[in-house]
């Protein structure tokens, strides 16, 4: 999940995907990052602590931390809250193996849309606007994952092959 600077969006988004990905039981690496570097090792701003917290979700652990290049082979799919960072992210990409997928997260879970997230820190009633359009669109992206990605790719499935 990957969005400016790791503090708003995408840390709502990591642990709103991470709650909808253990309740279905499944056994998936759930992380986000912003394209810059200037909130790394910062906690998410306040106003999305709080409005996780007013949802039963306690995000206040995670810290920002911006892309790194590793991030490309190390993760499947990537999300870009938005389209200019889904434009930083393909430059960032760009030169490398092919890596993993990124999608623009709205657009994954309505195609067609190219919607954005759109970013909450410049008016404090966003953030709920923010985190129910993320709780919302989550389901229907793990779905289409399951749907779209090979059983031998899934990790929950490779797991109990293996065991």
């Amino acid at each position: 999940m990957v969005c400016l600077g790791n503090i708003c969006r995408s840390p709502l988004a990591e642990g709103i995907f991470r709650r909808h990905v253990e309740t279905r039981g499944l056994d998936w690496t759930i992380d986000s990052a912003g394209t810059g570097s200037w909130h790394a090792g910062e906690r998410p701003d306040p106003r999305s602590i709080r409005i996780a917290e007013r949802n039963g979700l306690d995000i206040s652990t995670q810290r920002a931390r911006q892309v790194h290049p590793d991030d490309f082979m190390e993760f499947n799919l990537i999300f870009a809250m938005d389209k200019t960072n889904l434009r930083h992210l393909l430059d960032m990409r760009e030169g490398r193996h092919r890596g993993a997928d990124i999608h623009l997260f709205l657009d994954y879970a309505h195609p067609g849309t190219s919607e954005d997230v759109p970013d909450p820190y410049w008016d404090d009633q966003g953030f709920a606007r923010v985190y129910h359009m993320l709780d919302e669109a989550s389901g229907m992206v793990i779905e289409r994952i399951i749907r779209e990605i090979p059983p031998c790719d899934q990790p929950e499935l490779i797991e109990s092959r293996h065991s």
